[in-house]
């Protein structure tokens, strides 16, 4: 076994290290190099470490992108398919919607609906339209007097009628003028759609 004198280590300076003893020297370059290795990897590796959790992690988002829109392309004749449906389905709802030349005569039908129900108007009047994203509601403010069986007929036949109808903010009441009868009192909307450019 060899044996290292260590007394050769005592009062080394730094100040004179071409005078050291070799395996002082030695120890000092072992001890610099790992300083070095240590820098050097903390410098260079760890960075790259990062870089490489970085790109694995873009990595699994490109793949589930792949899978994603390979499903698409696979699907590509079904979905359009549904698209075509989609659009002629659209087509048909957009035909039940009254266009401007069709509301006034929408306040005739609804009128002709409700007296053939045995029902008298008291009120049945416009409301200020309401613009949304893609439509505008028609609102109808609506009262009219009669018994409760005639009020279902009535929003039966309004949910019947060829455009679309949607009736709202139900208030039933005893009527003051009559106590054998009822007043009906709700709001129904039509819907318009609102074409690009707002016309």
């Amino acid at each position: 076994m060899m044996n290292i004198d260590l007394s050769q280590f005592d009062d080394l300076e730094l100040d004179n290290i071409g005078q050291w003893p070799t395996a002082a020297k030695v120890v000092l370059a072992i001890f610099l190099f790992i300083v070095t290795l240590g820098f050097g990897y903390i410098a260079i590796i760890s960075d790259k470490m990062s870089q490489l959790d970085s790109i694995t992690k873009k990595e699994a988002t490109l793949k589930q992108e792949y899978q994603n829109k390979y499903h698409v392309a696979a699907n590509l004749e079904l979905f359009q398919q549904q698209m075509v449906e989609a659009e002629e389905l659209f087509a048909t709802q957009l035909k039940s919607l009254p266009n401007s030349h069709e509301t006034p005569g929408l306040l005739d039908d609804i009128t002709f609906v409700g007296t053939t129900s045995g029902l008298d108007f008291t009120n049945i009047n416009w409301q200020p339209e309401i613009v949304k994203e893609i439509y505008i509601e028609l609102p109808i403010e609506i009262d009219v007097v009669g018994s409760y069986h005639d009020f279902g007929n009535f929003v039966s036949r309004i949910a019947a009628l060829p455009r679309i109808v949607t009736v709202h903010d139900f208030v039933i009441e005893e009527d003051r003028k009559n106590p054998n009868q009822l007043n009906l009192k709700l709001q129904a909307k039509t819907y318009r759609y609102q074409e690009q450019g707002g016309k």
